[in-house]
């Protein structure tokens, strides 16, 4: 069963039923089990479990949720742990449990294949795919050598009107503004926050309807993560855009990265199908899928960049360490919420 919003009654019914005794097809009483809680788009992460559950007979069941209630299951379970295994469409997140003591360290084979920037000092945690700011931009009504070098210009009246950005509390809003809060400190960063909250010509909900509503002309530009920017030119219409990554000359603080991974439960009930799935996620093909399904970029540099996508190595990124995310999540969410920009749309 596949939860995507658990904001009613009646779907929360649903998810106590996925882990009631009897729901569902009986397993395979010869293979294991993984309970698997995840923040990323089900169209991306269901497919990749799926290939897991055929290729080792161990069953699988999922729960897609958002990322604020993911992680706040994650606390009230705590100390009877549900869930086996965590992705997470945001490694801030995966740090933030992992600093709670939620998730446990091993060392799984393979783990070698992911630079230590890119995971838990434990190894708790790891990335697998990278993601980066940039500006996505309509060509039919802005030019390339017109659009914004840095995001600090967002903050210029000039653009009034004529960009979108997402809700404040969408993962990589939060991931952003940590790296901005790190660089210009946290007056600074609110005060920048308010201006883009009053120049923006649109806030929505996610990033899908940023990059539709560009193309379609209705904003010059958006801020979007890169993947958003190659699924927009494999559109079969509205797809005249390009992007700028920003914050590249000289001086500047460099693209804000962040990065999906997966996280080991600590206390997780099927914890050797949790470890055997987090050493075959990190298999190079699997690894490859987990990035290529979302059009995003591989941490590990093995693997080459999907399509027309910059590698990682490619442009200056913004020097905060992945894992210091975790220590600034929640303190991020409160500090947007001062700045005036909304967490939530209503």
């Amino acid at each position: 069963m596949r939860i995507i919003d658990l904001t009613t009654a009646g779907l929360w019914v649903a998810v106590i039923g996925l882990f009631l005794p009897g729901c569902g097809p009986r397993p395979d009483p010869s293979a294991g089990e993984l309970v698997v809680y995840s923040t990323r788009g089900e169209r991306f992460v269901q497919p990749l479990l799926d290939k897991f559950e055929s290729e080792t007979g161990t069953r699988v069941r999922a729960l897609h949720a958002g990322g604020a209630t993911i992680v706040n299951r994650l606390k009230a379970e705590s100390r009877r742990p549900r869930a086996d295994v965590i992705i997470s469409n945001d490694v801030g997140a995966l740090e933030h449990l992992r600093l709670r003591g939620l998730l446990r360290g091993f060392e799984p084979e393979g783990i070698e294949s992911i630079e230590a920037r890119y995971r838990a000092l434990d190894n708790s945690w790891f990335a697998l795919s990278a993601r980066t700011r940039v500006l996505m931009f309509n060509r039919d009504l802005i030019g390339r050598e017109e659009m914004p070098r840095s995001v600090r210009e967002l903050a210029d009246p000039k653009w009034k009107g004529r960009f979108a950005i997402t809700r404040g509390g969408n993962s990589s809003m939060i991931a952003h503004v940590s790296a901005l809060r790190r660089e210009w400190g946290d007056e600074k960063t609110i005060d920048w926050l308010a201006a883009v909250n009053e120049n923006a010509g649109a806030i929505m909900r996610g990033h899908g309807e940023i990059r539709r509503a560009v193309g379609a002309g209705e904003f010059a530009f958006g801020l979007v993560n890169n993947y958003y920017f190659h699924q927009q030119l494999r559109e079969p219409r509205n797809n005249n855009v390009d992007a700028i990554y920003p914050d590249q000359e000289e001086g500047m603080m460099g693209a804000v990265v962040n990065a999906a991974g997966a996280g080991l439960i600590r206390g997780a009930p099927n914890e050797k199908d949790a470890e055997s799935f987090l050493e075959w996620i990190l298999l190079p093909e699997n690894q490859r899928e987990f990035s290529y399904a979302s059009l995003e970029v591989p941490v590990n540099p093995r693997i080459e960049a999907v399509g027309e996508a910059a590698h990682i190595s490619d442009y200056r990124v913004h020097d905060m360490p992945l894992s210091a995310l975790g220590g600034v999540w929640e303190d991020t969410r409160l500090l947007i919420e001062r700045s005036g920009l909304a967490l939530e749309l209503r």
